[in-house]
């Protein structure tokens, strides 16, 4: 086992302690409920975008029904005018006359149906307008919500830094006081037993997998001198003794 001075030693407990804060800090980024929120606020305009845009191409179509609609009223009421302006003016023989008549009769039947479908049209309009007016609106408020969600998020994201950066900044100051070869120990000890590479031996217990350790592991545990780093048996993470390990 190597050999490190017990000071630095028990200063692995604040390096580690250092660790887990940012372990902890690290998660907190990964899962900000905003981010969540956010995903989902995503995924519903995209779902509302995609109805707005064939709600819009239905009202591009309602628009043309329309103006349509009103061109062959138009068409029709001009030439019933006209029709009717000769008819007046009693141009023609009375058979033209006559045949003027039986056309401004099929005219104005024509120009009923036509008006009736250029009333069905313009409903269809009106449907067509609100239903993109709703979506537009909803799309709206979608919008802001991500705004709100996104600024809490950020915060959040910026409240995580600051203390990562605290937190780092403190681990450096710990670490260069630690003796070199312990600390890449530590490190190499920490990457293979989930993030924890020290752990405090209370009384008979280690504190880094929670078990309590044998008579004849806690007696060899005993006999090392102060400087010598000692492992668990259980869980191979480096034990640490202080006035709490009770030796």
């Amino acid at each position: 086992m190597p050999d490190a001075p017990a000071i630095d030693q028990q200063k692995l407990l604040d390096l580690q302690a250092v660790d887990v804060r940012l372990a902890q800090l690290a998660h907190r980024r990964a899962t900000v409920p905003e981010q969540a929120e956010l995903d989902s606020l995503a995924a519903e305009r995209r779902r509302v975008g995609d109805v707005l845009v064939a709600a819009r191409a239905l009202l591009s179509d309602a628009e043309r029904a329309v103006a349509k609609a009103e061109g062959d009223v138009a068409q029709v009421r001009e030439r019933a005018e006209r029709n009717t302006a000769r008819l007046n003016a009693g141009s023609g023989s009375a058979k033209d006359l006559q045949g003027l008549q039986h056309e401004l009769e099929s005219l104005a039947r024509r120009q009923g149906v036509l008006e009736d479908a250029e009333l069905e049209a313009m409903e269809k309009l009106e449907q067509a307008q609100f239903a993109a007016a709703e979506l537009a609106t909803t799309d709206g408020e979608l919008a802001a919500q991500a705004e709100d969600a996104t600024r809490r998020r950020d915060a959040v994201l910026e409240e995580v830094a600051v203390e990562e950066r605290a937190a780092l900044a403190r681990r450096q100051a710990i670490a260069s006081t630690v003796d070199d070869g312990l600390v890449q120990l530590y490190e190499r000890t920490r990457a293979t037993r989930g993030g924890v590479g020290a752990a405090l031996l209370r009384g008979r217990r280690c504190e880094g997998c929670r078990l309590e350790l044998n008579a004849s592991d806690l007696a060899a545990v005993r006999a090392a001198p102060a400087d010598r780093v000692v492992f668990c048996e259980e869980c191979g993470r480096i034990l640490v003794r202080t006035a709490e390990s009770g030796l």
